[in-house]
């Protein structure tokens, strides 16, 4: 089976607290490849409680963003229905990478069941490069790519060291 993963496209990354330009103009690329793609999709959620100002990522990180319930916790509305029509798995995660993403996906590769997997998302050198290198922990045999052209990160400069990174773990990125 192949997997996309979609990494976090909620609405505080495109247009909300944390929003940038780059997430809005790569969304319509995005949903194309999520239209047109022939597999498992499944979907990664940033999700922070009340108490997310005290937390570690919280202290460094001091923008309030992806409370769960809140507006900016959701889809973009272009994907809202996705989890319905594709039937697709959502895992809600305190932090940047799904260890349950993870540990799900390498118990299906034991399987036999996992031929391979694309990342796409936001934000490519926070949440995006950390599913990425879980994965390819989990499962080092299994062809994992990220699609720069469906990702956006914090900068387009940490955007494109996230890319380098993720290459030099013999992650594929497609450009």
């Amino acid at each position: 089976m192949n997997y996309l993963i979609l990494v976090d496209v909620q609405n505080d990354f495109v247009d909300g607290a944390l929003g940038t330009a780059e997430a809005r103009e790569m969304l319509p690329r995005l949903l194309d490849k999520v239209r047109q793609f022939d597999g498992t999709i499944l979907v990664t959620k940033d999700t922070h409680g009340p108490d997310y100002m005290e937390t570690q990522e919280g202290r460094n990180l001091p923008v309030p963003h992806c409370v769960r319930g809140a507006e900016g916790w959701q889809l973009a509305p272009a994907l809202l229905d996705i989890p319905a029509v594709r039937e697709a798995k959502v895992y809600e995660k305190p932090c940047f990478g799904s260890a349950a993403l993870a540990a799900d996906l390498a118990a299906e590769n034991r399987a036999g069941g996992v031929e391979s997997v694309e990342l796409v998302g936001l934000c490519t050198d926070i949440c995006v490069v950390s599913n990425a290198l879980l994965l390819k922990a989990a499962m080092p045999e299994v062809p994992i790519s990220v699609d720069a052209r469906c990702c956006a990160g914090v900068t387009p400069e940490k955007h494109q060291a996230a890319l380098t990174v993720m290459e030099s773990c013999q992650i594929a990125v497609a450009r």
